[in-house]
């Protein structure tokens, strides 16, 4: 019998292969190791910025021109690749200085503490900074005091300063925009834009609304008017290129590239660009003020 049950035990193979408790754990954990190992190498990898790369965010104001002037760069360098991203000024600030853009695009000068942050910019251009209507309101310009009292809440109708007897419907840009800090310094002096205005994101979104309201008021960029909205004459001089260029219509600001350092390798490539002959010619054609163009101080 106890031959029986030995020729039994042999014939059975997983009597025969079964590992002691202890050798499989140790078999089991080193597995799981290396799974895991294999795992976290694959979504670093999957993760990291691809190689080339570079990634530009902030101001919506001037994140249009750069899309332009990325898509000509593309064609000259087109193993290069170019994440652009919104978010306004600030934020593309704050990216640029933590790094997690190589550059931050703002349509404001920087502030005393960025500066003292040591915070690399460089001026790509100008711009001018248009208080724009609807084509069909019959105002056609207003003075600085008026435009001031307008966005501070003290003027709320059109028939105030002489238009129809309509309520003055306030468009404005977020707090952080670099488009909004530039008309508090440029307009508002003392006063504060009433939280009754409407807030926009996007200078697009202000054109449309104003496109769609005849009562609505808002501010944006010179180079995005066109024939949807109407540019106000401000203190009775035309927003106008040319008289940005010859200081009659001082309302404009600079666009800036801001990095955490002096940029190199791809990212330097491409401000080299901006800053060349063709890369102004480009930024000119699209409404804006090349930086190497002076305006005349009056």
């Amino acid at each position: 019998m106890k031959e029986m049950e030995s020729l039994m035990n042999i014939s059975n193979p997983a009597k025969r292969y079964t590992a002691p408790t202890s050798a499989r754990c140790s078999l089991g954990l080193k597995a799981a190791f290396m799974i895991a190992a294999l795992l976290c190498t694959s979504f670093l990898h999957g993760c990291s910025r691809p190689e080339g790369g570079i990634v530009i965010a902030g101001s919506t104001s001037v994140q249009p021109y750069v899309e332009i002037l990325s898509e000509e760069f593309a064609s000259l360098y087109p193993d290069i690749a170019i994440d652009i991203q919104g978010g306004g000024s600030s934020a593309g600030i704050t990216a640029a200085e933590a790094g997690t853009a190589q550059i931050g695009m703002s349509s404001r000068s920087l502030k005393d503490k960025e500066l003292d942050r040591g915070l690399w910019s460089v001026e790509i251009a100008k711009d001018g900074l248009a208080v724009i209507v609807h084509p069909e309101n019959p105002v056609k310009g207003l003075t600085y005091e008026q435009v001031r009292s307008i966005y501070a809440g003290e003027i709320v109708n059109w028939e105030q300063v002489g238009g129809n007897n309509a309520k003055i419907h306030l468009i404005a840009r977020e707090e952080g925009s670099g488009t909004r800090s530039a008309f508090e310094d440029l307009f508002m002096g003392e006063k504060y834009i009433t939280p009754k205005a409407i807030v926009q994101n996007s200078n697009g979104s202000v054109k449309q609304l104003v496109a769609d309201d005849k009562n609505s008021i808002g501010f944006i960029s010179l180079g995005l008017c066109d024939s949807k909205v109407a540019a106000l004459e401000l203190n009775g001089v035309a927003a106008t290129h040319e008289n940005i260029v010859n200081g009659s219509y001082q309302m404009y600001r600079p666009f800036l590239f801001v990095a955490n350092s002096e940029p190199i390798g791809d990212a330097k490539l491409f401000i080299d660009y901006i800053l060349s002959d063709e890369g102004q010619k480009l930024l000119l054609e699209n409404g804006l003020i090349p930086a190497t163009e002076g305006i005349e101080k009056g």
